[in-house]
């Protein structure tokens, strides 16, 4: 037996009310809830999902000045984050320098790892190598292999050679 809980059958329904567009503001709120972005991403997503691109930058302004979006605790997040992923400081800023993120912000995202003391790429390059190879680190071929992941994983020569030499 199927419950209907309308009492009335012959009654049509009154039709939904369609929900109001978001403002600028309000979509902008949205996106950072899920996670920080910078300014200019953070703009060029509200552009793409149709906000004309002065009331795009207004709303930006807006969620910088009530605290909701601020380019250095993204940077020090992604920065944070790449860096306990096995990432190196090349790569970092590479990605950071993405994201539209200035060199002195990226200074500063630097320094804060060294504040927390995140900063000793040669130990994080050392723990990815004994992570990722292993044993198979005694042979030349496995040096070699390991040299050319630190590299694309942005970490530089003194670092790379360091870690397979030692």
């Amino acid at each position: 037996m199927r419950r209907t809980t309308r009492t009335d059958p012959a009654k049509p329904r009154a039709p939904r009310r369609p929900r109001p567009e978001p403002s600028p503001a309000q979509r902008a709120l949205s996106l950072l809830v899920r996670r920080e972005h910078s300014r200019p991403e953070l703009t060029r997503k509200l552009v793409a999902r149709g906000v004309a691109e002065a009331d795009a930058a207004e709303a930006v302004a807006r969620m910088a000045e009530a605290g909701w979006q601020d380019d250095q605790r993204f940077a020090c997040s992604v920065a944070r984050s790449r860096a306990a992923s096995g990432y190196g400081p090349a790569w970092i800023r590479a990605e950071l320098g993405s994201h539209g993120i200035g060199e002195g912000m990226i200074d500063l995202a630097f320094a804060a790892l060294a504040e927390a003391g995140e900063d000793d790429w040669e130990e994080r390059a050392r723990d990815l190598v004994a992570r990722r190879f292993g044993d198979r680190m005694d042979t030349l071929a496995g040096k070699r292999k390991a040299a050319d992941f630190l590299y694309r994983r942005g970490f530089d020569g003194d670092c790379v050679r360091s870690v397979v030499r030692g």
